[in-house]
């Protein structure tokens, strides 16, 4: 009876290491998911500032990529503000400016691959008749 008790003595251990483990995994994916969002949410929202920026009356298309660049450059670095375009459409039947934004996806740390994550910020075009 003795020995039984000395045999499930080491199981603690072994236990403590992999449930450490496992949760230190858990807390990491989480921790990668929030940047992965972060950056997501950071480059739409720079892209809708500088569609809004190209749609002004007396602005052109390239100053709302200028735009676009400094604020994604500012928050997140000069490698995700690399591929960034403007065009001119159409939202909801209105002329409209469309900046569109390809960057990297985080996927360990700022790590992942190059323009996998491409988003689009529209804004109605200002005109003076």
């Amino acid at each position: 009876m003795h020995r039984m008790l000395a045999d499930d003595r080491g199981s603690a251990p072994a236990e403590f290491v992999l449930v450490g483990a496992l949760l230190t995994v858990l807390t990491l994916s989480v921790i990668q998911l929030a940047l992965a969002l972060h950056v997501r949410n950071t480059v739409i929202d720079a892209a809708a500032e500088g569609a809004r920026f190209a749609a002004l009356a007396d602005n052109r298309l390239d100053d709302g990529v200028e735009r676009t660049r400094e604020l994604i450059t500012t928050a997140l670095g000069e490698s995700y503000a690399r591929d960034i375009r403007a065009a001119e459409g159409e939202a909801l039947g209105a002329p409209a400016t469309v900046v569109t934004v390809r960057t990297p996806l985080p996927l360990l740390g700022l790590l992942g691959p190059d323009r996998a994550l491409e988003v689009s910020g529209h804004a109605a075009r200002e005109a003076l008749d």
